[in-house]
């Protein structure tokens, strides 16, 4: 077996699980990703709930991500009593929890609001800042489990 082999196994249930959820809110993302791009020209309230509906179902994920997460016997409780060393990756991570959940919610209130283009363009840019942020999270995320357990959790189905 080559160095940039991993052993292939199967999976331990609760890695599955989020394996699981990560895929979800993947799709989510993506949902909210192909609403934004829609049209709005001449159907900004369609668009505009369109996008509100998508950003209800990724704060709904994104709350039970942080409940799977940071639970007492969450993946970071297990991730630090496995692998202490990758405590302050798991600090790092719950400090970004502070940050994401208000601002997808944020968003979800502002998302009720949009009359008109300049709402539009205000949400279309307040949403680009929430997908990076969740893009550079799940990478920290997925890069914390690949070195506690190496373990590539993906995000696929």
């Amino acid at each position: 077996m080559s160095e940039t082999t991993t052993p292939s196994r199967t999976l331990p249930p609760e890695l599955e699980v989020l394996r699981r959820r990560r895929a979800e809110m993947g799709e989510s993302i993506a949902a909210v990703e192909q609403a934004l791009t829609a049209p709005a020209p001449g159907r900004v309230a369609a668009w505009a709930e369109r996008v509100h509906a998508a950003l209800v179902e990724l704060s709904a994920d994104l709350r039970v991500h942080v409940e799977v997460t940071q639970a007492p016997d969450g993946l970071f409780a297990q991730v630090v009593a496995s692998s202490p060393r990758l405590s302050g990756a798991v600090a790092r991570l719950n400090r970004e929890h502070t940050h994401l959940l208000p601002a997808v919610e944020t968003l979800v209130q502002d998302g009720e609001g949009v009359v008109d283009t300049a709402g539009v363009e205000s949400l279309r840019e307040g949403c680009a800042d929430l997908l990076r942020s969740l893009a550079r999270h799940r990478q920290a995320g997925a890069d914390l489990v690949y070195e506690a357990y190496v373990v590539d959790i993906g995000g696929e189905t």
